[in-house]
């Protein structure tokens, strides 16, 4: 390989093949590979010394799921006990807390419940919207406006019209996992498959609605396997209009294995910072076309999110008042606004706050 010419390349921001991003994810020193990173961030930012931050909650539409992911403990079976399905009146509580702390925004996400067609979220949205309106409403993975679609007996894009009509304004990248059929066979066999996550998320594109991607790395999958899912992302957000968002950020995390199936099986989470730093850096290098870079704290820790700011992420993500599914397989990490603020300034940065569209939001009185 020669390697002047990748790195020239990679700082024009011209699109690598395969081989020469695996050279660059395996072959090169790590401090090499994060010094083009950080420098690719730093070209790429408005102003380089500025991280962003979100505030919003997670809340769970529901917890019945039939897509069996090996990954979650957060699902149940329709008829368990410990099903439900998340009223209007419980949101409530939870959206006056959201916006008492500065949040402006609602991360819906929930399973693929059998029962739950387009109309129910129709109500759902329209309902949440007429009370907040000032709330955007980021919510349901490819997965599940996939599902929500078929159920339905509708398409995908007249699926996505009518959620938008009734107040959904972006779409989470929830569901890619490792955008590989034969990974997503052996750890989530009812979930839509990579075309259909890819179908999603173009005719999202094409109606112009926000979207981010993401990648959960660490179980069963491939180096190989995880430059292909960076990507076929790349590649589909290229097919994105022109002044279109896309992909607004990309969002890897670690899988937490901690009392999964997939740990019965014995595979189990190893988590190595330097493996992570060396995603965000590929990551930052390889997704020529998406601005965004966000750091997990969540799954990885403040210290390593920190980190991460120096090799390729200019995001911090948001504070999460509330997230129950990451955390039921063992990730217990958490901020609050002052916590998260100060964790970007330890870093070397100056904080800013950030709306889904990545727009400066002034800092609430909180």
């Amino acid at each position: 390989m020669n390697s002047e010419k990748i790195f020239n390349k990679a700082l024009s921001r011209l699109p690598l093949t395969f081989k020469e991003a695996m050279w660059l994810y395996s072959e090169v020193p790590v401090s090499t590979l994060f010094r083009l990173a950080d420098t690719i961030r730093r070209n790429t930012m408005d102003d380089p010394n500025v991280v962003t931050w979100q505030i919003d909650r997670n809340v769970n539409i529901t917890n019945v799921c039939i897509s069996g992911c090996k990954f979650c403990n957060f699902h149940c079976r329709i008829g368990s006990p410990d099903a439900y399905i998340t009223t209007l009146e419980e949101y409530i509580p939870k959206i006056e807390e959201t916006t008492r702390l500065g949040g402006d925004q609602l991360l819906l996400q929930g399973g693929l419940h059998p029962k739950l067609g387009i109309e129910f979220y129709e109500e759902l949205f329209r309902s949440l919207k007429s009370r907040f309106p000032q709330i955007k409403l980021h919510a349901l993975g490819a997965p599940e406006v996939y599902h929500i679609a078929r159920i339905s007996h509708i398409s995908v894009t007249e699926a996505l019209q009518r959620l938008r009509d009734a107040g959904l304004a972006s779409l989470p990248g929830a569901g890619a996992e490792i955008l590989c059929d034969d990974v997503r066979r052996r750890i989530s066999p009812g979930k839509p498959t990579v075309a259909q996550w890819c179908e999603v998320m173009h005719e999202a594109h094409q109606m112009n609605m926000p979207t981010s991607a993401t990648m959960m790395y660490g179980h069963v999958e491939t180096p190989a396997q995880r430059i292909e899912h960076l990507m076929l992302i790349r590649d589909l957000q290229a097919k994105c209009p022109t002044g279109n968002y896309g992909f607004t950020a990309f969002i890897p995390w670690i899988f937490c294995s901690t009392g999964t199936a997939l740990e019965k099986e014995g595979v189990r989470s190893h988590f190595s910072p330097l493996e992570y730093l060396r995603i965000i850096a590929i990551s930052r290098i390889v997704l020529n076309n998406i601005r965004n870079i966000q750091a997990s704290w969540l799954t990885v820790g403040k210290d390593t999110a920190q980190i991460a700011l120096h090799c390729g992420a200019n995001d911090f993500g948001s504070i999460m008042i509330e997230e129950n599914v990451v955390s039921s397989a063992g990730a217990h990490n958490s901020f609050d606004a002052n916590g998260i603020q100060k964790a970007i300034r330890e870093a070397g940065f100056t904080p800013q706050l950030r709306d889904q569209l990545y727009r400066k939001r002034e800092l609430p009185g909180i």
